[in-house]
């Protein structure tokens, strides 16, 4: 995984709500968790997933791959570290490791890539420049 790109770190801690019977986080937690992550490395960067849309593009996800390497239980306080990974006029790409905060243990690794969409016709456009050069 790439550490190259523009990156924030941010805590979650498991609610009760995200884990299962056993108090162990449901693997579909953690990819809510990304996009928490995610939108939170675009805001640092200067833009909101809002403005974005604001501006007339949506950001869809065109794959996503999550590697599970241990489990969060509930009430653990998990560090989420979101990489922006690369960055082309119409798509994007996100880096993502998750560590148990008490430990350091890698908990999950993934990445996700993007497509930027045009609001008015729903087909794949570019980013206008002005927001290419907050990104990058």
């Amino acid at each position: 995984m790439s550490s190259e790109g523009p990156s924030t770190e941010i805590t979650i801690r498991a609610r009760y709500a995200e884990t299962d019977a056993m108090g162990v986080v449901h693997h579909a937690s953690y990819v809510i968790w990304l996009e928490q992550g995610r939108s939170e490395l675009l805001r640092a960067l200067g833009v909101s997933y809002r403005e974005i849309e604001a501006a007339g593009f949506f950001v869809v996800l065109s794959d996503l791959r999550v590697r599970y390497h241990a489990s969060a239980r509930y009430d653990d306080l998990v560090l989420l570290r979101a990489t922006l990974d690369g960055l082309r006029s119409r798509q994007l790409s996100f880096a993502y490791q998750l560590r148990l905060g008490a430990t350091g243990a890698l908990l999950v690794t993934a990445r996700s890539e993007h497509i930027v969409i045009a609001r008015d016709t729903g087909k794949p456009t570019h980013l206008p420049p002005e927001l290419l050069a907050v990104l990058a």
